[in-house]
């Protein structure tokens, strides 16, 4: 009986361990880039034109096994929402980064901190949610996909990619509302824009740096020429890959250019 107690546990906190709020660590101080963590900033070389990584696009996805069951954590019992939808509060979000980029995540996912994706106590796992600065009015909308955050008044965790769109990075945290999608719905249908999927790999003043790294993704991936472009943009000349079927597609390479070429390179769409 103890020991599938102890298992039970166990369970329920990896269930959670992907969350910023989950490790004991230093709480970030004011004016601090991070979260609530100190040095949860960005990597030393972080993707560019973080501005233009498009929001999530709300589909319907079966909900998952194990991350939506009650749970506790710090003393407070959680139960997750059955469906998406119907959700809608105001309160502080914030957002966690490097600390946490490639660990699991309540989904069993991995967390990547230049996606659009948040952490949320009770939202469904996964689902949709818009979340909008209420100083501001900007917005994003971000795939549900982790639990957390569990401290007193922050409702919601956004990746590192959602906060900068939000422009909260340097403040840690920001008064947000928070409204879950139903992808089914009218308004979701028209939260992201239906268009071609690329991968930006680099942004470059010189048309020959751009042309360089073509030649370099063409011939250590293998690829077609009719696989990358060059597209000028203003001063700049944008290195892009693509078109690709899906997001899920897009981002199988973008893992695959991390770990072969130690690139990050950023999701874009593009008519």
């Amino acid at each position: 009986m103890k020991t599938k107690a102890i298992l039970a546990m166990l369970a329920a906190v990896l269930a959670v361990a992907g969350c910023s709020s989950t490790p004991p660590a230093k709480q970030a101080s004011s004016g601090s880039k991070g979260g609530y963590y100190l040095d949860d900033g960005p990597e030393a070389n972080p993707p560019g034109d973080l501005d233009r990584v498009p929001d999530a696009q709300p589909r319907a996805e079966p909900l998952h096994r194990y991350a939506n069951r009650t749970y506790t954590v710090m003393g407070n019992t959680y139960t997750p929402l059955a469906k998406p939808g119907g959700y809608r509060k105001d309160g502080v979000a914030s957002w966690y980064g490097r600390r946490f980029h490639g660990k699991p995540t309540a989904s069993g996912e991995r967390y990547d901190m230049y996606a659009m994706t948040a952490a949320h106590p009770t939202l469904p796992i996964p689902s949709y949610a818009r979340v909008t600065a209420l100083d501001t009015g900007k917005s994003v909308v971000v795939r549900i996909n982790d639990r957390g955050p569990f401290h007193s008044k922050r409702i919601i965790d956004l990746s590192y990619a959602a906060a900068h769109k939000l422009g909260y990075i340097n403040q840690g945290s920001t008064r947000v509302r928070v409204e879950s999608i139903d992808p089914g719905s009218e308004s979701a249908q028209g939260a992201a824009p239906d268009r071609a999927v690329y991968l930006q790999v680099g942004a470059f003043a010189s048309a020959d740096n751009a042309e360089q790294l073509t030649g370099r993704l063409a011939s250590e991936l293998a690829l077609g020429a009719d696989r990358t472009r060059v597209v000028r943009d203003g001063a700049l000349h944008r290195v892009q890959l693509g078109p690709y079927p899906s997001d899920d597609a897009a981002h199988a390479d973008r893992t695959r250019l991390r770990e072969r070429l130690d690139l990050n390179p950023v999701l874009v769409r593009r008519d």
